[in-house]
């Protein structure tokens, strides 16, 4: 049985609220002033998505359209470990933990917008998760510039 578009917003809404509550948590046990900066900035994308959704949800419904370019798959977080979170973690291993974060985003909506058929709800479920995965694609971007960075070699 489907959700109704109600309660598919209300999911989502929660989903965004707890990703925002993630990175701003996150961001309290790390000390380094580049990753801080991003965590905040990721954490207010998803604030962004809440509020799409919130406005959706109030009956304006969303006709117009997220970015929708196409993200590059480097699949990293599928081939590392997770590192755990603690105080003062690497910058490495936070972009490492969010690019995890953001890839179960997408899967979440991406399941969810699979079990629509097509329309108004569908494409919004695919448009968020085409979200989530954009997420994805900067946190894996700056884990490896940070992980490996360039030498002055090549």
């Amino acid at each position: 049985m489907q959700n109704t578009l109600s309660s598919v917003l209300n999911m989502a809404i929660d989903k965004e609220k707890e990703a925002y509550d993630f990175y701003m948590n996150l961001y309290t046990l790390v000390e380094d002033k580049e990753a801080k900066s991003t965590l905040k900035y990721i954490a207010k994308e998803e604030a962004k998505h809440r509020d799409f959704l919130t406005t959706c949800q109030k009956g304006r419904f969303c006709s117009e359209v997220l970015n929708m370019e196409t993200p590059i798959a480097y699949k990293i977080v599928e081939h590392i470990e997770k590192p755990d979170i603690k105080k003062n973690i690497k910058s490495a291993e936070v972009y490492l933990i969010a690019a995890n974060r953001e890839l179960n985003s997408h899967n979440f909506y991406k399941s969810l917008a699979d079990s629509y058929p097509a329309g108004d709800v569908k494409d919004l479920l695919t448009k968020m998760a085409g979200e989530e995965l954009k997420h994805k694609e900067k946190m894996e971007y700056l884990y490896s510039n940070t992980a490996f960075p360039q030498t002055a070699g090549g």
